[in-house]
This record gives C-alpha cells, structure tokens and sequence, in this order.
C-alpha cells in the first residue's frame, strides 16, 4: 500500500479557499437576509395613538417604503403607560429587520429624566436606523377660555391657581407645559393622557384648558375654528400659522421646546440589515409620497446614518436631562 505525500503548492491553495468559506459561511445568515430583504410584510410600531403626528408620519413612511421596495407596511399603533407599552413591544420583537420602531425623543431621550425606572432601555434594547424629522408645538385654547393672547392665559391662571388644567400626550407636550409653568410662574394642572389625540378631544370637549402639542394634531383643530392658538413653541413662527406669536415674543423670553422622530431596530439585527432599512426610511422620508405630511404638518425633513443617530441620541438625552431638571420635574 503506498501513501501519497500532499503537494505543498495543492495544500497552500486550499487552505485561504477554506478559511474564506468558513468566514461566508458564519456571515451567511445574515448577508442572504439582506439580499433578500424585504420579502414580507414590514411592522411599524408606533408609541402613540391612531392620529398623533407620530402614527400620521408612519403611514406617509409606510406608503413611501411600499411604493420604493414592494413590501407592504402594517402600522401597530401601541399607546399608553407613558410609551412604555410601545417601546417593549418593539424592543423584544425578533431582531430580523421586520419590525420597526418608529418614535420620538419621548422614548429615546426623555423618558429616562421622567421615571425612576424604565421597562426597557432606550440605548442597550434598540439599533438606530435614521432620523426622520423635528418640529415645534402648538398652544392652544377651548375657545370658550376667556382669553386671547399668552399674557391674557398667564393673567388667568395666575388669578385661579391650580384651577386651570393642561393636557400631554407625551414627554414633548408634559415638558412644554411645565416649562411654561416654571417660567411664567404659574401653577397649572397637569392632566396625562395615552397620546396627544384623546388629550385634544377633551380640549375640544372642555374638560381640560390648554395644551402644548405638535402641529400636526394641533394645527387642523385651529384652522377649522375648534381651538384657539395662542403661541408656537419655535424660535421663530411657522409658516403653516404665521399669524401665530412665537410663545416667546408673546412675553414669555426664552421660551422654546421642540422634538424629533427617528426610526430603531430591535437590537441584534443584522448590520447590513440596519444598514438597508436606514437607506430604505431615509428615501421614503425625503419620497414625493411623504411631502404632503412635512408640508402640512410644518415638520423638517431630518435624517441621518446610524451611527449619526446614536451620537444625536445621546446628545438628546443629555439635553433634555436639563430641560426636565430646569422645569422642576421630579422623576415619578
């Protein structure tokens, strides 16, 4: 019986071929996903309710990725206990590129300043996608308040402490009113509610005085004789309500709060599956199909690369860290 000796040149060949197989193989998963993806229905989880600006730019989203990749977009709206409901979902939901968190800096940045203790982390439990998108708010009145200017509010409800109440459907619209409080020196009564819609509802309905909440709900409400506006939350006016005093020049010096969107992953999915769904939102937000929801609801088009996202993230979070300290906020 005679044995062969290997040839050194075939054995020095080989073994890059079989190295590089090896590492295919271990990146496999991952890569046929990607080239494949998506071949099935997308699900956005949204925080808020059904009508909130959140929820109205997840379905112009939802549309824009429909059109652009063929998949089909399902929007699960998952309100209440202060967004917790909806950042768990999304947090635990398989981290296959399928479900997509879109929220804003209630979740990511906010929350964390608000509670003692969060059901999820908005750092270890999420992978950044893009931003989509930052905006101000609105103060609006039931028309029946006896008032017609920030000065005339703040006259109202120094003379009835405690008697005038405020609604927040989120952190965006909590601070904003506390920060007005804390700056005006008034003493108002917060009302919390699921989301921003229900919050306007019983605005509309009386059972509530004022609000602070993003154009996109507040807005139509004022256009259509409903509400009252009395002041904008931006720097400057917005051009969808020029009429309309920044809060700031209506005699409260300094004032301004604004928010933003982004999208997240669940953490543990693919790079290169992240790396496709932040291309994928970052079109559709900038899609012809989306421009009617920026246009009407005066938010900017914002958006960014992951890692973009995440220093914007923790830059966020320590900003907002002072805003709630500055608003006298305790942590409940």
């Amino acid at each position: 019986m005679t044995h062969s000796t290997p040839n050194p040149n075939f054995t020095s060949r080989i073994r890059p071929m079989v190295l590089a197989a090896a590492a295919l193989s271990a990146l496999a998963p991952g890569l046929i996903l990607a080239q494949g993806f998506p071949d099935k229905p997308i699900t956005f989880i949204v925080p808020f309710a059904a009508g909130s600006a959140t929820d109205q730019l997840a379905r112009a989203l939802g549309q824009a990725v429909t059109i652009d990749s063929k998949a089909s977009v399902v929007v699960d709206n998952r309100p209440g206990a202060n967004s917790f409901i909806g950042a768990q979902a999304a947090a635990k939901a398989k981290p296959d590129g399928y479900t997509v968190f879109i929220t804003t800096n209630t979740t990511q940045s906010a929350n964390e300043h608000l509670f003692k203790k969060l059901p999820y982390d908005p750092v270890k439990d999420f992978a950044p996608l893009t931003a989509l998108g930052r905006g101000g708010q609105i103060m609006v009145v039931n028309p029946a308040l006896p008032v017609s200017s920030v000065a005339d509010f703040i006259k109202l409800a120094k003379s009835k402490p405690g008697k005038l109440s405020f609604g927040s459907g989120s952190s965006s619209s909590r601070v904003a009113g506390e920060q007005f409080k804390q700056m005006t020196g008034t003493y108002i009564l917060n009302i919390p509610y699921k989301s921003n819609p229900p919050a306007v509802t019983d605005l509309l309905g009386g059972q509530i005085d004022m609000m602070i909440t993003d154009m996109a709900t507040g807005l139509p409400q004022v256009k259509a004789g409903k509400l009252k506006a009395l002041g904008v939350s931006t720097r400057q006016r917005s051009p969808l309500a020029p009429e309309v005093p920044t809060i700031a020049e209506a005699g409260v010096k300094g004032y301004e709060m604004t928010y933003w969107f982004a999208a997240y992953a669940p953490a543990g999915t693919p790079a290169d599956v992240t790396a496709k769904l932040a291309d994928m939102l970052a079109r559709a937000a900038r899609s012809s199909s989306a421009a009617p929801f920026y246009q009407s609801s005066g938010i900017e088009i914002f958006t960014s690369n992951p890692e973009e996202l995440r220093k914007f993230q923790a830059e966020e979070t320590l900003k907002w860290g002072k805003i709630i300290k500055a608003a006298g906020i305790e942590p409940e």
